[in-house]
């Protein structure tokens, strides 16, 4: 039988919890930049990507938009259909990889927010794998907005000084052993306490890449407009110029 990767260990039984994450609560803004993004095209097919609890999708879908939400967690997708019931409002919700999706050239649109599947496979190439599938459903004339971790951060800033600061009593900890230069990964142990109480220790890694790489990676996929901003929590936006003072990059990508 294959070993769990950290990011499936991570996610069982942790869809209430998940929705308590500090990193979460910027839902409704970044909706507004995504929309905005779109030019409020209803019309649009829009797929959420390591869509999670199915946060966006849902707010997404409130607002008009046709979403289908992929996972690769079922316990955050039971979740995701639980709260989608609950507003009374339809979303596909399918349990697929990203590395492998069954979509070919059938959506205007794709977002994958909060590291999304993408950064924390356990190799450049899976990780390739996901920008590929993802450039193979799109239509041509599309949009891909995406956030991802910031490579030029950890150069000048302790990831477990950052972790420490916008950490709250009972959410998730990070404890950051080694930042490979060599390779962009940060190893650390993760520390969550899941939906049924059960305390869990995760060896995890996690790629950060530098705006250059996202641009060659996304060019030789056939996305020709690339640009990159600093990603603020709930308040996307175009005047943020990327800096090192920023964790996350965001990433607007047009095909």
């Amino acid at each position: 039988m294959k070993q769990k990767q950290w990011y499936e260990t991570l996610f069982e039984n942790y869809g209430e919890k998940y929705d308590t994450e500090c990193f979460t609560q910027g839902t409704v803004g970044e909706c507004d930049f995504i929309e905005k993004e779109i030019d409020h095209n209803k019309a649009f097919k829009i797929i959420d990507i390591g869509c999670g609890t199915g946060r966006h999708s849902i707010e997404l879908a409130k607002r008009g938009y046709a979403m289908t939400g992929i996972d690769l967690s079922e316990s955050l997708l039971a979740k995701a259909r639980q709260k989608a019931t609950q507003n009374g409002i339809q979303v596909d919700f399918l349990k697929h990889d990203a590395r492998n999706l069954p979509f070919n050239s059938q959506f205007d649109v794709a977002i994958m927010l909060c590291e999304g599947g993408f950064p924390l496979m356990e190799t450049d190439e899976m990780n390739f794998e996901i920008l590929k599938n993802v450039s193979k459903l799109l239509k041509d004339h599309s949009k891909f907005i995406f956030t991802t971790l910031n490579g030029l951060f950890p150069l000048f800033h302790s990831i477990n000084d950052f972790h420490v600061e916008g950490g709250a009593e009972g959410n998730a900890t990070y404890d950051s052993k080694n930042f490979d230069l060599m390779t962009f990964r940060d190893h650390n142990i993760t520390k969550i306490k899941d939906d049924n109480g059960v305390e869990k220790e995760i060896e995890c890694n996690e790629r950060y890449y530098v705006p250059c790489e996202i641009t060659w990676l996304l060019k030789t996929l056939g996305f020709t407009k690339i640009e990159i901003f600093g990603a603020k929590l709930g308040a996307f936006s175009r005047e943020d110029k990327l800096t090192t003072e920023d964790f996350e990059m965001l990433v607007i990508a047009e095909k």
